[in-house]
């Protein structure tokens, strides 16, 4: 039976981190949390649950992500957010293949829940994501703080049936802040790679984005909550756009 380590970065997810650690129970063979300092309760809950728990700098996500997986015992990785946790089917397919583990890694659906509901459309579900793997057929890579990991050439992969339960956001107002944290994060990361945005960019990517996701992706189906996501994703993409455009007039 291959033994499977969960890999967890954490900062303040004192909600939703023991619902995490909880659907991990009895389909992992270690619990690793690599917390950035969190001032909430967030190291109690995780060592109630006799998780490995270490605090670590953050350095960006997929450099945290990196440095952690390399922590974990075994090779093979079951990597989770601290808002996130497996669904009761996800759990029996994890079970079912640590008895003959073929793939360098899975893609797992992840259902997104927004304001309280869990979306079908508007373009986040499945949000496919390969977040079991054998740590050494890969790494975290992508453009902060949108990480993603990519396989080496040549290395398979599988898909497994279940969700990944993930809570995105309580609020509008939450969702506005993110959208402000993250845009800074991934500003700063285009300039550094020399990426530069114009008007052009600033006004056709917001308005593709809501159209290819309320209309082509059919969130106009989720009514009011719909909407609101395909708007908001929007305006992320908006924001992105401007801080890289007026980053870009500083440098």
């Amino acid at each position: 039976m291959q033994k499977i380590s969960a890999v967890i970065i954490t900062l303040n997810e004192e909600k939703y981190i023991g619902q995490c650690l909880e659907s991990l129970q009895q389909v992992v063979d270690e619990i690793l949390v690599v917390d950035s300092y969190s001032k909430d309760k967030t190291k109690e809950i995780c060592q109630s649950y006799k998780a490995k728990f270490i605090e670590h700098e953050f350095e960006g996500y997929k450099e945290q992500k990196n440095w952690a997986m390399k922590q974990a015992s075994n090779d093979i990785i079951l990597s989770l957010d601290g808002d996130e946790l497996l669904s009761e089917e996800l759990q029996k397919s994890i079970l079912r293949i640590k008895e003959d583990f073929q793939a360098d890694g899975y893609t797992i659906n992840r259902r997104n829940n927004y304001y309280g509901r869990w979306m079908k459309h508007s373009g986040v579900y499945p949000d496919r994501r390969i977040r079991l793997f054998n740590r050494q057929k890969g790494e975290w890579k992508g453009i902060n703080p949108h990480d993603i990991f990519r396989l080496n050439n040549g290395a398979n992969k599988q898909w497994l049936k279940g969700d990944l339960l993930h809570y995105v956001n309580d609020s509008m107002e939450k969702h506005r802040q993110k959208i402000e944290n993250f845009s800074n994060i991934n500003a700063r990361e285009y300039i550094k790679l020399g990426k530069k945005s114009g008007i052009i960019k600033i006004i056709i990517h917001p308005f593709w984005r809501f159209f290819k996701s309320y209309f082509l992706k059919l969130g106009f189906l989720e009514g009011q909550y719909g909407l609101t996501v395909c708007y908001m994703n929007a305006y992320s993409s908006y924001r992105k756009h401007i801080k890289i455009r007026q980053l870009g007039r500083l440098s």
